[in-house]
This record gives structure tokens, sequence and C-alpha cells, in this order.
């Protein structure tokens, strides 16, 4: 019965095509379905086709044709829905598969005549042109009425036409590289504008649009270099950044009285000059201030290729005794070339040699590798900071800048940045074993300090363990209050001495 009624569509569908001719319609042809006892398998292999061709843009390309391949298959899936018979629903199928070719060839007929447009279009939607909804529209029109164009035969229109429409979508994309790239130095721009820029800071306000300038007409003549568009735009932001710190300032400075705004700035300096450790100099004037800070920061450099040529010196020393152990280690190897091939004992005894070889070269490794972390570490810290020395197998770091409340136990803020450094020094021997110990002056009675001691070394390991720096079956903390002083505590300085934290770094393996 089912191939009876296949039977039946095929010859409607080629009448249908013959009175379709007849009458001056475009001429379509209807591929043959093999006989199936299941309409829905072609159905489903249409949709399919279907969506493909959205995905190579035939609804644009050939937009007529794809929407009768779309009523086509609309139809045939009313059609099994409401139990149509299956020479109908392939009926339908097989009109919506023609339409759907004819597509295509329209398409590659586009794809030939307005091929620069296409592209166009292509590269306005990569860069998100859609987002201007109604320029984008006015364009997608133009562009739809060339294509139809080539559908209803006026390919010479199409191809008159073609340059206009790929250069609005041009200006569109250049549009949406600039917004993307430019948009929140436009904006802050103009908000720093609207905040009377020009009064109060017009100098800067007019290099930010100047750099802001030069960063659009370089997008305008190189839209694809990301690269150097990114380095533009970050010196444009940088610009507008600096107008608005500037601004910033420039009131403050303008609400304070002229002695005001120079004791502001004078401490400035005067902070500055203190972190370089430099003579107090504001009893001149600024410019001897900041020649003086500038001394301090060239003597800073100075000491740090000092350090650096020492280690290098130092690196230098190791390798050269590392050359002597090998000279060393190769004088084994003669011995134990000579006892190969002799009695078990002699084997053995090469064994011997052999075992101490492996135990030299991996006690030359980890001693090379030790004294490299040493010096590593030493330099993360300043004199001021922490005094970093070896003691065996460990290095110790002694926190002499970490400072307490007095008689109290918790980190405050000012201790972070140094915490920070001891983190970075921990991790330089991946995870270690760490003893925190905690000490005290003698101020009070032994057991007070006993206690206050082991509260801070229990600070500073809770510290560390909250903020992920060290595992907690890691680290250990104990306090020894008075018990080892390294200065005398007849004096306030020995006393000052006396109280502080160490930080012991287990490197053996």
């Amino acid at each position: 019965m089912f191939r009876y009624q296949v039977r039946t569509f095929l010859a409607a569908a080629i009448v249908s095509v013959f009175l379709l001719s007849a009458c001056g319609a475009p001429q379509i042809e209807i591929s043959k379905i093999q006989v199936t006892d299941d309409p829905s398998a072609q159905l489903t292999a249409l949709t399919s086709a279907i969506f493909d061709g959205r995905q190579q843009q035939l609804n644009v390309l050939s937009p007529e044709w794809y929407a009768k391949a779309g009523v086509s298959l609309e139809k045939a899936r009313k059609g099994m829905t409401t139990g149509e018979s299956a020479a109908k629903v392939l009926q339908n199928v097989s009109l919506g598969q023609a339409y759907l070719e004819k597509a295509k060839d329209y398409a590659r007929v586009a794809k030939a005549v307005i091929g620069p447009a296409i592209d166009a279009r292509n590269a306005a939607n990569k860069v998100n042109a859609m987002k201007y909804a109604k320029d984008y529209r006015e364009v997608e029109s133009d562009f739809l009425r060339l294509t139809r164009s080539i559908e209803d035969g006026d390919v010479a229109r199409a191809k008159n036409k073609t340059a206009g429409v790929a250069q609005a979508y041009s200006d569109l994309e250049l549009r949406a590289i600039k917004d993307a790239a430019l948009g929140e130095v436009r904006s802050r721009l103009a908000k720093a504008e609207k905040g009377l820029a020009l009064k109060i800071a017009p100098q800067t306000f007019a290099g930010a649009k100047k750099k802001l300038a030069q960063a659009d007409q370089y997008i305008i003549e190189q839209r694809y270099e990301k690269e150097q568009i990114q380095r533009k735009t970050a010196v444009a932001l940088f610009e507008v950044k600096r107008l608005e710190q500037v601004m910033i300032q420039a009131k403050k400075i303008d609400s304070m009285s002229s002695e005001s705004s120079f004791l502001w700035f004078e401490d400035l300096l005067q902070k500055t000059t203190l972190q370089l450790n430099a003579p107090d100099m504001r009893n001149q004037e600024w410019a001897v201030q900041l020649q003086n800070v500038h001394a301090s920061i060239a003597t800073l450099q100075k000491d740090n290729q000092f350090l650096q040529k020492k280690i290098k010196n130092d690196r230098a020393s190791l390798e050269e005794k590392i050359k002597e152990k090998k000279l060393v280690i190769r004088a084994q190897n003669k011995q134990i070339a000579v006892l190969e091939g002799e009695s078990k004992e002699a084997q053995k005894a090469r064994e011997i040699l052999e075992a101490k070889e492996r135990e030299a070269n991996a006690k030359l490794e980890a001693e090379h590798r030790f004294q490299l972390q040493f010096v590593q570490v030493q330099n993360m810290f300043s004199k001021e900071q922490a005094e970093v020395y070896k003691q065996g197998h460990d290095l110790v770091i002694r926190l002499k800048a970490i400072r307490f409340p007095v008689g109290q136990a918790f980190i405050t803020p000012d201790n972070y940045e140094l915490l920070g450094t001891v983190r970075a020094a921990v991790h330089t021997f991946g995870e270690p074993d760490v003893i925190i110990e905690g000490h005290t002056d003698s101020t009070g009675s032994a057991a007070s300090n006993e206690q206050l001691s082991q509260q801070r070394a229990d600070a500073v390991r809770a510290y560390f363990v909250a903020n992920g720096a060290l595992r907690p079956e890691k680290v250990l903390a104990i306090g020894y209050g008075a018990e080892r002083p390294l200065s005398k505590n007849d004096t306030q300085a020995g006393r000052a001495i006396n109280r502080r934290i160490d930080m012991i770094i287990r490197t053996a393996e």
C-alpha cells in the first residue's frame, strides 16, 4: 500500500513541476526519495539540511528559496502531526530539498557577484557590529536587496550596489573595533571634561585627548593590528587615569593654604627619605631634598649591583668546587674500573665505592642547591627587616622588624609586607618543615614571658596557615620566653633585640 502511495506521489510531483514550468515559474528538480516505511527519517534529514544551510548563510545569500524550503519543512511537519498520507509528507519533503538546492545555486552566484559585500558583512559580524541595531538593520536590508536582485535575475544591479553595501559594513566594523578598544577612554575623558578638566588641568587634558586621537587614527589605518592597538589604547587609558589623579590632587591643593600645600608635599618627600634611610634634609630647599633622595637611590642601586656580583662570584666558586669534586669522582671511577672483573670481594668494594660516589654527588648537589637558596633568601630582606643565616642544614630567618602591640600577640597590618616576604622565602624550599620560635626580653615573670612568646609564635603560625602559605602539619610554634637572649636585658636596645620571632626552615632531606 505504502509503495503505491509513493508512486502516486512521484507522479503528482512530476505533474506539479510540469505545471510550474508551463506557468513560467523558475524550474526546480525534485530528486527521487528512496521508498521507506517511515517518512520521519526523510523529515529529519531535511531539518538537518536546512539547519546546515543557515550555517552556510543561505538564509541571506538566497533568502527567497531558503524561505520556501522552510515553508515546505513546516508543511511536512504539520502533515506528520495531523496524520496526512506518507505520499503528501514526502511530497513536501522533496519540494523542500529541491528549494534548498536552488538556494545553494543562488548562494554560489552571490559569492561570485557580491563577494566583497559578503566578506565585509562577515568581518562586521565578527566584531559584534549587530549591537548597533538600527544602523545594522539598515545595512542588512541593503544587503538582502542585493541577494534578492540576484534571485530575480538582476545581477547587474547587485554588482553595481556591492561597493556601497561593503563600505557600510566596513564602517560598522570600524566603529565596533573603536568602541571595544577606546570606549572606556572616551567615557572617562568625557566625564573628566564635565568635571571641568579644561579649567582644572588643561595641559593634562590636552595630552590625554592627543593620545586618544592618536589611538583612534591608528585604528582607522590599521584596524587589524590588535597587539599595537592594545598598546596605544593602554597609553591613552593611562593618560586619562593620570588626568583624573591630577584633577583630584589639584582640587585638594586648591582647598589648602599655601603652608598646608608645602607641608603636604614635604611630607611625601620625607616619607620617601625615611624609606631610603637617607638624612633628614627638610631644612633645605626642595631641589636639595630631591637630590638627597636621588643620591640615596643611586647608592641602593650600587649596593644591589655589588650583591649581584657577589652572587655571581659565589656561584662561580661553587661551580669550581663541583669541578674539584668531579675530579675526585673520576679518580674513584678509575678505581672502580680496576676492580671490574675481580673477585666477589673486589666487586663488593666496587659497590661500596659506587655508593660513596652517589652519596658524594647527592651531598654536593644538596650543598650547591642550599647555598644558592641561602643567597637568594638573604637578598629578599633588608638589614633592618631580618637577619638570615645558616644553622647546620637549617636556615634561620630572624625577624628583627616584626612588631607586636605591647604585651599582646596579634598580627597588625604593618607586618603584612614582611610576612609576605617570609612566605616567598619559605616557598624557595618548596614545602619544608618550619619551626616558629617566639622570644621575649626578661621584663615580667618567667611564666608570663613564656606564655606571651608562645602566643606570639602561635599568632604567626596561624597567619601563615590561614593564608595557605604553610600546611598545618608542616609548621610548629614554640615559645621560649626569655630563656635564649641575644643581648643583655639591662638596656632598652638589648631588650628590643631579644624580643623577636625566629623562622627556622628545615632543609635536610
